[in-house]
């Protein structure tokens, strides 16, 4: 089992910066594929930046080169640097794991990034940014 639970969301304005922690416990083996996605309301549930320990980091193309994901296997916490928000940014940001790292099957909860597809199957509770124009 794993736990996540997300902290530093806010409100900024258009422009500013946001970074997001996620702090991970309760597993045996550190989880290798880890994701950050948000959602706004209304719309889809869309992967923002994603980490895996043994191919880096890949992100969508609206997240290249302001968004940074990073992780601090001290400190047991996986981070999302947000430069340059923009009100289109604005959405709950959630934490989440595939543990192990697997494909299950093409449902809600499985993302594709960097010619990889994963089935996230351990979620935080959210933080909500809100950027203003």
């Amino acid at each position: 089992q794993v736990h996540l639970v997300e902290s530093g969301g806010g409100s900024v304005p258009a422009g500013g910066s946001l970074r997001l922690s996620c702090v991970v416990s309760g597993y045996t083996s550190r989880p290798a594929c880890m994701a950050w996605f948000r959602q706004a309301p209304g719309a889809e549930r869309e992967g923002v930046a994603f980490l895996y320990s043994d191919r880096g980091e890949t992100y969508p193309e609206f997240a290249q080169g302001r968004f940074t994901i990073s992780k601090d296997n001290v400190k047991n916490t996986l981070y999302l640097q947000m430069n340059s928000l923009k009100p289109e940014d604005t959405a709950r940001y959630y934490c989440a794991a595939s543990h192990p790292c697997r494909f299950v099957d093409p449902g809600a909860d499985t993302y594709c990034s960097g010619g990889y597809c994963y089935t996230y199957n351990f979620w935080g509770q959210g933080a909500q940014v809100t950027v203003s124009s």
